[in-house]
This record gives structure tokens, sequence and C-alpha cells, in this order.
């Protein structure tokens, strides 16, 4: 048979991911910070560009004074005004689709209803939803936090050690602090080894750090970091150094092997572990180990009339991007070179308006996500997490007629302000625990927290075990397997019922000591 060269058509669709469609991509998964930083690159860059200043009254470029209605804006609904497609530029308005390289309204694969009018689709009777407020974006006030711990303990080392040589190799290592007070022995010794000490002077050096407050610094284990503060205390006996070599045991609540090891009473035993219980593991803990990140909600849940909840984007997460018609006007009215400044003017033009078109929408997507949310989820924000209903992305997706993949990008590192606190929107999507003789599901957050409650209760006379919390959570019409229950347990750092029992006995003869 005989090969043969042939011409044929052949006609096919398929998405590509355009620059303005990754851009648009990336918006919806930045977090509040994140997309702060991003349009402040952008404002840089781009010359049309302006982020509204937070007075309403009056804006800080001269030419937004002169001409405020003809920029383009994210009003108080959170739509895109409509002032400058009502302009003289609404031919080139309605031309950007085809300009781009990519149709904005299949940004988010969002499927019918996915299209501006479908934000403010009605939630249903008794349901209310806002846009995001017209506030502009205004920096927090950097206020002073407490001290670093490195700040602490560089006050602490020039009366400390009076030789120069001294001082400079003590800041040295105070230069390898953890946050947390302890320090890394293998990088005491490289730092030793290349300031030229000798072994003696090392130890010597670290050992003077060690009585620097607060107690326990400069720790290499912690263990050390106990024996450092209970020897402040003159409580560090031969008994207490054997059960501070045994540590183990006492994370398994393993009493009666301290007892015959350390060679004390019970009474003994149970003043060491009262004394103990008074240290600090970290004690650096208490200091401000860098700019700490804020959580600023993205979305603000209220109580609303008639038994119905308000969901409001959060006006501070929203910023107001502006797009300067007037410079431009000025600008292509004045003398430009044909080929280079009217193609820089024009792709500038094109990219801002796809930014604030973008942000619009990725403000859209938003709230739509949260209200089915909030629709889902109303028996937690009225009774409590025990009524947390079991949830998927795709449930919300298909509520709303968005990709799967869209509601995660949303949910992510998102936050919503409820009555009952401030949670990451991801906290609401929990798998299905199966129910008793098919009632309804329960969710895992649910289940985890009856399990927590559960064990809050017992007494020391009566203990829960795994089997023991599986039967009662079946007669409250959850069907859980005991291995569940153990990962349960584990993943809260519950102990098990044995350890549990020792922990609450011994507890409970301190208490009656005392």
């Amino acid at each position: 048979m005989a090969l043969s060269a042939s011409l044929f058509q052949r006609q096919s669709q398929s998405l590509v991911m355009t620059p303005q469609l990754m851009q648009s991509i990336q918006l919806l998964q930045m977090p509040h910070a994140e997309l702060l930083q991003f349009i402040g690159l952008e404002v840089e860059k781009n010359p049309l560009l302006e982020l509204a200043s937070g007075d309403d009254g009056e804006d800080d470029a001269p030419e937004a004074r002169e001409d405020a209605s003809e920029r383009t804006v994210l009003n108080e609904a959170g739509d895109l005004s409509s002032e400058w497609y009502e302009s003289e530029n609404t031919g080139a308005a309605a031309g950007l689709s085809r300009e781009m390289d990519a149709n904005f309204d299949d940004s988010y694969a969002g499927g019918e209803g996915s299209g501006p009018d479908a934000a403010t689709a009605p939630l249903g009777e008794g349901w209310t939803s806002t846009g995001a407020g017209g506030e502009g974006f205004e920096p927090d006030d950097l206020g002073g936090g407490p001290p670093s711990l490195l700040d602490h303990i560089q006050a602490q080392i020039p009366f400390l050690f009076d030789n120069a040589r001294d001082r400079l190799a003590a800041e040295a290592m105070a230069g390898l602090l953890e946050d947390s007070g302890y320090v890394d022995g293998a990088a005491v010794e490289e730092l030793g080894a290349r300031l030229g000490l000798s072994a003696a002077d090392r130890a010597r050096i670290l050992a003077g750090l060690q009585t620097l407050e607060p107690p326990g610094v400069f720790a290499r284990s912690l263990k050390e970091c106990l024996a450092i503060q209970l020897r402040q205390l003159d409580r560090l006996d031969p008994m207490m150094e054997t059960l501070l070599d045994h540590l183990d045991l006492l994370a398994k609540r393993d009493f009666q092997s301290l007892k015959r090891l350390c060679k004390a009473t019970e009474e003994d035993l149970l003043a060491m572990l009262a004394d103990i219980r008074r240290l600090n593991p970290k004690p650096g803990s208490g200091f401000g180990g860098g700019a700490a990140e804020s959580v600023v909600a993205d979305v603000i849940v209220r109580p609303g009339p008639h038994a119905s909840w308000l969901v409001d984007l959060n006006p501070a997460t929203q910023p107001r991007v502006l797009i300067n018609q007037t410079y431009h006007r000025r600008v292509t009215a004045g003398r430009l070179r044909p080929d280079e400044d009217q193609n820089f003017l024009g792709n500038c033009l094109q990219s801002a308006n796809w930014l604030v078109r973008s942000l619009d929408q990725r403000a859209r997507t938003i709230l739509k996500v949260a209200e089915e949310i909030v629709r889902q989820q109303d028996a937690f924000l009225l009774k409590g997490i025990d009524h947390l209903r079991p949830l998927t992305l795709k449930a919300v997706a298909d509520a709303i007629g968005v990709h799967e993949s869209t509601v995660s990008r949303v949910t992510s590192n998102k936050y919503m302000e409820t009555p009952r606190g401030v949670f990451e929107l991801k906290y609401f999507f929990t798998v299905s625990i199966a129910a008793v003789e098919g009632g309804d599901a329960h969710s895992a957050e649910a289940v985890r927290n009856r399990i927590r409650s559960l064990i809050a209760e017992e007494s020391p006379a009566a203990v829960l075990s795994d089997d023991d919390i599986v039967e009662a959570l079946g007669k409250a019409g959850i069907q859980l397997a005991r291995r569940t229950v153990a990962k349960y347990r584990e993943a809260m750092n519950i102990p098990s019922s044995v350890q549990r029992r020792r922990e609450k006995q011994a507890k409970a003869r301190a208490g009656a000591t005392a």
C-alpha cells in the first residue's frame, strides 16, 4: 500500500492560558497582603493607574482632583463605575475583548450564571448581601510591639562580660538564638571555631549566657532548658536530674517507673512534677519574634432582620484602583511618536482596564462563594460547632455555577468574620461522617469537637477508652470506627486513656496533698 500526502481541514476548540487569564487566576488566589503588594507594583509600572486614598473628599494626584468623574473606579457597590463606560471612550471599552488575546468572561471557568449579573442574584427569601464598600485602603499603623528576644539579650550582655572579646563572642552567639530561646549546639561549636575560641572559652561564654533572663535561654535541648530553670530555683537535686534523664517516661505518664528510677516516694514525685509544671519549655515565646501578620477578614457576616445573615465584603480588603482618564487625554493630545509612544500608552490603558475588571470579578466571586457557605452553614452560625455541616468544594461550585478549582482558589488564605469568630473559608469544608440508621451526616470537625468534649468531662475514676468513645458517639447517632477515633484523638494531641488516667490520678493526689 503506497503512502501519499493529503490536506484536510479540522475545526476544534481549546482553552489557551493567556497572560491575562493567568493574571486573573493569580489575583483570585492572592490573600489581602499579597494583593496590595501586587497592585502597588502595577501602579508603579503603569502611569494611568492610581490607588485611591482613604479620604473620599480628595485624592493625591492633581489630575484626579480636576476631573474625578472620568476615572474608572470600583464604586461602593463593588461594580465598575458606569461613568467611564458611558463616556466618549465607550467604543474603546467595547473593543477591549477583541484586542486582548483572551476573553475575560472565561477567566474563572464559571460556566453558566457566572457573568457580572450573577453576583447580584438574590439569595432567596430572608437573605441579603452587599458588595464591597467604597473606602480606600489605609495601611495599618505600625505600633511598637514587644521587644524581640535578641534585643532583650543584647541589652544584658554588656553587664555580663567585662572583656571586649567575650562580649563580641556572646553577641555573635546571641545571633544564633531561635524564637523559642534555644540554640543549636552544632552551630555554637562551628561559630566558636570560626572565632578562634577554645572549647573551654566556648563553654564558659555559653554558660554565662545561660544565666540571663528569661531563665532557660541558650539551652541546647529541652532537658538543658528545664535544668537551667531548676538550677536557678535551687531545685536541681539528684532525684530531679534523674527525672530529667527520663522525660520520655514523663511524657508517657509512667509514674511507677519514675518512682522506681528516682528512688522517690509518691509525695516526692508529686512535688517534682509540680515544679516541672511551673517551668517554661519555650522561654523565648514571650518576646516578639518579628513582625506579626495580622489576619484581616475578607468577608464580614452579621445577623440581619428576620433570622437572616448579611454577607458583606470587607472594604479594607478591597482596594480602589482608578484609571486616570484626564492624564490619558492630555498625553494623547500632545505630540506622540506614532509607533513607540502610542503603543506604550495603548498597552498601559489595556492593562489597566484588564486589572480593574479582574479585581471586580475577584470581588464578585469571593462574595458568591461566601454567600453559599453562609447559606450551607446557617446552623453552625446559630448553634455552634456541633452543627457544622459536611461540605465539599464541588457542592459550593455546583450551587453557584463555577468550577471547583475556582472555589478552591477563593477559599485559599481568605477569612470570614462571623459572630462566632474569624475562620478561614476552608474551615467550613469538612468530610462527611456517616450517621447511625441513615440519619443526617456529621462533619469531621463537629465529631472531633464532640470527642474533645467527652474527654474533657471524664473523671479520674472513669477515663474513657477509645472503645468507650465509639460507644458514646454511637448513642449520639455518629457511626465511627475505633481506629478513626484514635486518629482524631492523636491529631488533637490528646494522650491515650492509660496516660490520661495516670495524669488525672496524679493531679488528684497532688490536690489532696495540698
